[in-house]
């Protein structure tokens, strides 16, 4: 494990963040996690304890003392957010400050080399856009947090399991929009960072990228649309004379069976639904989110803030917990290059 702890940001403090944080600590040990603090309102961290009857020993320290703590108390930095004021289950803007203030606070805090990684429990981004939040979403505050001269990296959003790594090369857009956005240098540069951090932070030396098709067959020789020959083909091609090991265009509905999976390190799907159904059917409960093309490490739970459930204490931590346990290996991995 790294000899830093990891940094856990407290999320929507009316979301399932704090529970799930809670209950991750007081499974600590039997589910083998490594050492975090969260930055958040202590009292908050209290209050949802105390709702729910579960008895967690709190320890307001810094980073220096976090690592230590872990065994016997779950380490807090003090975060001064309002969210003492936060009800389970009722988003409120007010909070928002504290919520961008945690991420912050997390993100200096693996730059300075007090931390190991960041992982991030769930926000709402609706919440903090009633605030006056101007950036798109979680992913890209953290490229902004990580820009240097005024430019921010690319990030890449990974959805991971031990069984399956699938990346979309886009994310959050209609179905409608997705063929005009999609370009062969969008697909490159996402092979690229993705064949970079295989390598660098998974340790596999020579990655392996099978690529599927937009349309159904993978177009079928263009009877069903010509976006797979003219785009997605052409960025194969180019990523193989690069010395990616880039494969495909495959058919998106024969590319995700035990013995697809087998023959590749990672799978790039064009748009949003193709890439989270197959991840979300084989590990519903314990698939990580990784942001890809950052300077740091930073994973989260995929899945979101759950307010429909917030405060009764049935959230399961299982997607946190697959967080930690991932950062760390990756920190891990980090730390083992630097040694070498």
């Amino acid at each position: 494990m790294p000899a830093t702890p990891l940094a856990l940001t407290q999320g929507d403090p009316a979301g399932i963040g704090p529970e799930l944080t809670l209950r991750a600590w007081l499974e600590r040990h039997e589910r083998a996690l490594p050492a975090f603090a969260c930055i958040a309102d202590p009292d908050h961290l209290a209050a949802v304890a105390g709702r729910l009857g579960w008895s967690v020993p709190l320890g307001v320290c810094d980073w220096g003392d976090a690592g230590a703590a872990f065994a016997e108390m779950l380490p807090v930095i003090p975060l001064a957010s309002g969210a003492g004021r936060a009800i389970p289950g009722k988003p409120d803007p007010a909070t928002a400050g504290g919520t961008i203030g945690s991420i912050d606070r997390a993100v200096a805090a693996v730059r300075a080399g007090e931390a190991a990684a960041v992982v991030t429990n769930p926000i709402a981004k609706s919440v903090l856009y009633q605030a006056g939040f101007k950036h798109p979403g979680h992913t890209e505050y953290l490229a902004h947090l990580a820009a240097q001269g005024g430019i921010a990296p690319r990030p890449v959003m990974m959805l991971w399991c031990e069984e399956l790594a699938v990346v979309p090369v886009t994310i959050h857009e209609p179905l409608r929009r997705v063929p005009e956005l999609l370009t062969t240098a969008l697909i490159v540069e996402t092979g690229r960072i993705v064949a970079a951090e295989l390598r660098s932070r998974f340790g596999v030396a020579r990655p392996r990228l099978a690529i599927s098709g937009l349309n159904p067959h993978a177009g079928e020789n263009g009877t069903m649309g010509h976006e797979d020959e003219a785009i997605v083909a052409p960025a194969i091609a180019q990523l193989q004379a690069e010395g990616i090991d880039a494969r495909g265009p495959y058919p998106a509905d024969t590319m995700f069976h035990a013995r697809a999976r087998a023959g590749y390190d990672a799978a790039l799907a064009m748009y949003h639904d193709q890439a989270l159904i197959p991840i979300k059917t084989i590990a519903f409960d314990e698939g990580v989110n990784v942001t890809l093309g950052l300077p740091f490490i930073r994973t989260s739970p995929d899945h979101g803030t759950a307010f429909d459930i917030a405060g009764q204490g049935i959230a399961r931590p299982d997607s946190l917990c697959a967080a930690l346990k991932l950062a760390a290996r990756m920190a891990e991995r980090n730390l083992a290059d630097t040694a070498s």
